[in-house]
Parts: structure tokens; sequence; C-alpha cells
């Protein structure tokens, strides 16, 4: 009879350990609620890409490795790990890119700011700008920056205290620029 009661102990001793094991989990019960801090984002999203277009058109395509989204009277995103933004032209090309460390969108206004190590290059011409940090409105089309620039072209590199451009990099305008420039004879 003592030999019976051993053929069930293993099975009675594993119940055991996997009933004590689901005890002690860490997942949220169904009626449990996730307790969120005021300053926690409402939404986190890993590997993301968002498309913005107007009138079916792409215009440009943001990826980041994460995106956080704040709620509040003036909602915001953040791209704590960086982001890399494609601005596309009207065939669909990549026309220009805009990468930094660190961003954050204000939603209601459409004014995104970018910080560390903030390049933005226009493909077409081969002109890249890099500076500390960025502020790109969409509504105006218009990017700039209040710190120190450096625009490396094919043929110089500039320097200055500022600048501000149309949003692909195409035009652009540095204040107290120094460098090497090259001056026509005709336009002195």
């Amino acid at each position: 009879m003592n030999l019976s009661l051993f053929r069930y102990l293993p099975a009675g001793f594993l119940l055991l350990l996997s009933s004590l094991m689901l005890s002690c989990s860490k997942a949220p019960q169904e009626n449990e609620t996730i307790r969120m801090l005021p300053n926690d984002p409402v939404m986190s999203a890993n590997n993301i890409e968002v498309l913005f277009s107007d009138s079916g058109r792409i215009q440009a395509k943001l990826t980041s490795p994460l995106m956080n989204r704040y709620a509040g009277e003036n909602p915001y995103l953040e791209f704590p790990k960086g982001f890399k933004v494609y601005m596309y032209d009207s065939v669909q090309q990549v026309s220009s890119t805009i990468t930094g460390n660190r961003g954050m969108r204000k939603e209601y206004s459409r004014v995104m700011e970018a910080w560390g190590n903030v390049v933005v290059r226009n493909e077409k011409k081969n002109e890249q700008l890099n500076t500390e940090h960025l502020v790109w409105d969409e509504n105006k089309h218009k990017i700039w920056s209040d710190v120190k620039v450096k625009i490396t072209r094919p043929d110089q590199i500039l320097f200055g205290t500022s600048m501000e451009a149309d949003e692909t990099f195409t035009r652009y305008s540095i204040r107290e620029p120094a460098g090497e420039m090259d001056v026509k004879k005709d336009s002195i």
C-alpha cells in the first residue's frame, strides 16, 4: 500500500509547484488597473514609421526606434532614442533627410525640434548641415537653428552662428558666415 502512494507523489508535487508558480505571477489580473503617473506617456511604440501626406501625396516619412506620445493641453510625440525624417519631392524621390539623437513633435502646432548631432542632408545638391539644435515648422515649410552650424558643400565648408532654410535645405541663409568662399572678380 505504501508503494501506490509513491506512484502519485510526483504528479501531486508537480500540481502543487505549478499552482505556486502561477500565484507568484507579476502579470496584471483582469480586475486590476495599471497605474500611470502624470508624466508617463499615454502610448509608446517601438520601431515606428509615420507618413506625412497632403492630398494623397507622401511628403515625408519619419522613422524611430522609440516613440512616446504625451497627452494634455499640448499633446506631443517624443523620440528619445533618435529619429530620421525623409523628405520627398513631387515625383516621390528622397530630396533631403533630417536626423537627430532626440526629437519632439508638437501635434497642434506641427513643429518638430531635434537635439544632439542633428544632420540635414540635401541629397540632390550633396550638401549637409550639422548642428546641435534644429526646429522644423511643417506649416511654414521652414527649418532653422539658433546655435552654431556647419554647412558642407562639395567645394567648401561654411560655418555660422545660426541659419534658416526651406524644409528641403535647398535655399538657406547663414548668420555671421565664416569659411573659404569663392568670389567672382565681377562681383566686387
